[in-house]
Formats: structure tokens, sequence, C-alpha cells
């Protein structure tokens, strides 16, 4: 194990979509990219350097094959991946004027949700570093139930990092989503989201009373992504803000993943304990520069390790 943890296996469940992006803004033809944010998340943890393993049924249709060698090119780990014959869950993007991502989903029956104890990974014999995972893993059922079923088992051993990234297109019951992302809160160390998923997710409230609600029920660290405003976080030892770079946005595909991915490096390089002050100011730089990265390219393409040049 090298001391800055590079070596420790980081776990990310959830799925890997085939996401079918537009070839240019506002236009209706499509090209299938590897996404969904875990698997956007596990890759950028690997193209870190990072020892990333990708927890997820994959299927072994056309495109669950092309999810397989996109997350192997990059070097994600897919020992603890469930392989099956069921298709491929698929996101239909549609972009905006200004890049911003929406998506229309086909998740039913698929592979990419049928998580199971039966073939979940031992969380004692893993010895996982950290495990990060959210986006609609939390909720496809029955597969939901079991993945947090299997998480609270591994938050026994280290620490969860929650990425919610509400799909209210897939669940459109605000009261039910609260409820979901609750009782994930409730067994999570840090909890990342974006300003959008606050404002939906419990919009009579701000961000900072929503990160006080979730640090009063454990949480140690609450990251929240502000688009071209930057990164804000908040703990107990209190808040801390960076801008973001300024880029010439393609699309903001993968973008809050791959912020996921730098906490997630930090927390197992630098520990979840000492993530406050400038180190956390430091962590939360390098995430709103490889996020500008990833928003100038098409698609979920984080930058590699030797494309950051802060932190």
């Amino acid at each position: 194990m090298s001391p800055n943890g590079a070596n420790e296996a980081i776990w990310v469940a959830g799925e890997a979509l085939i996401d079918l992006i537009p070839t240019q803004r506002l236009g209706e033809n499509r090209i299938p990219i590897v996404g969904g944010g875990p698997a956007n998340s596990a890759r950028a943890l690997s193209r870190l350097g990072m020892n990333a393993y990708f927890i997820d049924g994959i299927s072994t249709s056309e495109y669950g094959e092309m999810a397989k060698q996109v997350l192997l090119s990059d070097g994600v780990n897919l020992d603890h991946a469930n392989f099956s014959d069921a298709p491929a869950g698929t996101a239909k993007v549609s972009l905006d004027a200004n890049g911003g991502a929406s998506y229309i989903f086909t998740l039913e029956g698929t592979a990419t949700f049928n998580f199971n104890r039966s073939w979940l990974p031992e969380p004692s014999a893993g010895n996982p570093a950290a495990l990060l995972l959210g986006t609609l893993g939390l909720l496809v059922e029955p597969g939901a139930t079991e993945l947090f079923e299997w998480s609270k088992s591994v938050a026994k051993f280290a620490p969860i990092i929650l990425d919610p990234n509400i799909r209210s297109s897939v669940l459109s019951d605000r009261a039910e989503y609260q409820e979901i992302v609750d009782k994930w809160v409730a067994i999570s160390q840090v909890v990342k989201v974006s300003e959008d998923d606050i404002a939906w997710l419990y919009p009579a409230l701000s961000q900072g009373e929503v990160a006080e609600l979730w640090l009063n029920a454990g949480v140690k660290l609450v990251v929240i992504t502000l688009g071209a405003n930057g990164i804000t976080a908040f703990t107990r030892e209190g808040g801390v803000s960076v801008p973001g770079v300024k880029v010439e946005v393609v699309d903001t595909v993968g973008a809050g993943d791959t912020v996921g991915a730098i906490i997630t490096e930090a927390v197992v390089k630098d520990g979840l304990a000492h993530l406050h002050g400038e180190l956390l100011k430091s962590a939360l730089t390098r995430a709103a520069a490889a996020a500008a990265i990833t928003c100038s390219r098409v698609g979920a393409q984080p930058p590699f390790a030797s494309e950051l040049t802060v932190g």
C-alpha cells in the first residue's frame, strides 16, 4: 500500500449506462457513449491513478460490451462486476443551448440494475478504502434495496461517499425522493450534490440549511457544485468555497461525477478527518479544474492526472 493511498481499493457502485448523445446542440442525431454517473466516476478515479473497482451489472450485449471495453481501457477493475445477457440501460440525452444535459432513461429489466447480495463483494474480504455510489442505483428496484442493505455492511469497514445525482424524470415524487436520500445520508460520511439537486429536493431550504441538516445526521463533509460559479463545502469546522474555472462548455455530462471522483481521491489520500480548511480548499480547487476539463469535451471524458496542474 502506498503512503498516499493510490493503491488502496476504491469501490464505485452503480450504473454504467449508454448515453445517446446529440451530435450537435438541439439536434436529433445521436451517438452512443458510455456514461452513467458511477461509471463516469470510476473512470475518473482510474485516470487519476487510483485503484478503482466498478460494481454493477453489465450486459453481454453490444452496448454492454462497449461499456466493458471503455471501463477496461481506462484501467477500471471489473472483478466485482456481474455479467448477464439482459439488455443494457440507456439514457437519451438532450442538450440545451448552454450545453446543459437532460435525460430520458430506459432502465426496466436491464442488467444494469440487477444488484443482488449473491454477487456483490464481501466487504470484510475486499477491504475497500471507500465506497462511492449514487444516481439511479438508489432508485431502481429491486436492486436499490439490495444495494442499500449491502452498503450498510460496507459502512462498517469504509466511508460511504454519496452522490444522489437527482433524476426527477425517473422519480417525480419529491417526498418519496427525500425519504430515499435521507436513508442513504444516514449511512454516509460524505455527500456530494449539485445546487440543482438541492433546489429540487428541498425547495424551501437554503444550501446551508440542507448542509446543516445532513451534518446533524452524521455526515462529515457536504460538497455542493455550483456550475460555473465553482464549488462550496461544509464541515463542522466551517465552510469553504472556490470559484469555477472558465472554459468553453461543450456539454456538462460527467462534470459532477468528476467532482465526486476528486473528492473521493482526497478522502482516501488525505483522510476524511483532515478535509477542512486549506486542505479541503485544495481538493475543491482540483475538483473545479477537473470539472472544467470534462465540460470542454463531448460526453463524460474526465481528465487524466497529468492534465491537472492544481491541487
